[in-house]
C-alpha cells in the first residue's frame, strides 16, 4: 500500500515518513526526488495521479497565524483551494484522503471543543483551514483530522520556552488554552487511523492546558533554574487575534481509535529523552 505524504519535510510529515511504510513524500525543494508547490495547482493533481497513491496524507499548510491575516491569498491557495485539487485527483485515483486541520477553526470561546461543534474562526488562518476542511470533506472517502499545538523536534512552543529560559530570558505567554500534543504521538494516532479507515471529522490531540502552565511545567520538567515566565492578556505586537480557548475534545479519538494519549510532563519527557534537544 503506498501512502503520499505531502508535506515530508515539515514536522508532522517527516515523522509520519519515519513510522509508515512504503510512504512517498512530497517537498517543496526543487531538487527534491517528488517536487510539489502546493501554490502551483497544476502539479499537485498531476503529481497525484503520476504516484497513484491508495491513501493521501495532506500535512502541508501555511500555519504561520500573523503571515496568513498579512498574506490572506497565499493562505487561500495553500491552505483551501489546494486541498480542492488533492481531492478532485484523490477522486480519480481512488486514494483515501486524509487532511491536517487545526483548533483555530474554532472561536475560543467555550473549549473543549467536541466535533460537532460549529466553527467560527476569528482569523484568516483559521478560516483558510476552514475551507480546506470543506473542500476535502466534499469527497466521501475522506478524513480531516483537527489537531492543537503539535509540538516535537522543529521550531516550536516548547523548544521556544526551553531554549529562552536556559538563556536567562523572558517567556511571554498569552492567557490562553489549548491541546498540545507531541507530534510522535500524533503520528501513531494516524497510522491507526489509516488501518481503520476512518471518515468524517475526528479531534486528536493532548490534554487543555494554558500556555503559561506549559511553560511552568516546562521549566520545572527540565529543571532550568534560570530566565523567568510571564503572562499577559493579548499581546499587542500580534497582528492577527488568537482564540482564548481553542481545546479539543479527543473522546471519540480515545473510544474509537483505543490509542492511549501520553499527559504533558510525557510528552516534555519524549523531548529530552528520545531526542535531546532541549
Amino acid at each position: 500500500m503506498i501512502t503520499l505524504i505531502i508535506g515530508k519535510d515539515g514536522q508532522l510529515g517527516s515523522e509520519l515518513m519515519n513510522i509508515i511504510d512504503d510512504a512517498i513524500g512530497t517537498s517543496r525543494r526543487e531538487k527534491s526526488d517528488l517536487h510539489l508547490d502546493l501554490r502551483n495547482t497544476n502539479s499537485i493533481e498531476d503529481t497525484i495521479m503520476k504516484v497513484s497513491p491508495d491513501v493521501i496524507v495532506n500535512a502541508a499548510a501555511i500555519t504561520d497565524v500573523d503571515y496568513c491575516e498579512t498574506h490572506a491569498d497565499e493562505a487561500y491557495g495553500v491552505n483551501s483551494i489546494a486541498v480542492k485539487h488533492i481531492a478532485r485527483a484523490a477522486s480519480v485515483v481512488g486514494s483515501y484522503l486524509i487532511h491536517i486541520s487545526t483548533d483555530y477553526v474554532f472561536d475560543g470561546s467555550k473549549g473543549n471543543y467536541s466535533e460537532s461543534d460549529i466553527p467560527n474562526p476569528i482569523n484568516y488562518y483559521g478560516l483558510s483551514k476552514l475551507m480546506g476542511e470543506a473542500f476535502a470533506l466534499s469527497y466521501d472517502d475522506s478524513l480531516v483530522i483537527r489537531t492543537s499545538g503539535v509540538y516535537g523536534v522543529k521550531t516550536n512552543f516548547p523548544l521556544y520556552v526551553a531554549k529562552t529560559l536556559r538563556s536567562g530570558g523572558t517567556v511571554t505567554c498569552i492567557d490562553s488554552y489549548y491541546s498540545p500534543i507531541h507530534v510522535r504521538q500524533l503520528a501513531f494516532a494516524i497510522r491507526e487511523i489509516i488501518s481503520r479507515r476512518l471518515y468524517g471529522i475526528i479531534h486528536v490531540s493532548g490534554p487543555r492546558i494554558s500556555r503559561f502552565d506549559f511553560a511552568t511545567r516546562i521549566k520545572e520538567r527540565l529543571g532550568i533554574d534560570r530566565g523567568r515566565i510571564i503572562m499577559e492578556g493579548e499581546r499587542k505586537t500580534l497582528l492577527a487575534k488568537r482564540p482564548y480557548d481553542s481545546s479539543l475534545n479527543n473522546e471519540r479519538a480515545k473510544r474509537i481509535i483505543k490509542y492511549q494519549f501520553e499527559d504533558i510532563d510525557a510528552g516534555i519527557e519524549m523531548l529530552r529523552e528520545k531526542y535531546e534537544v532541549i
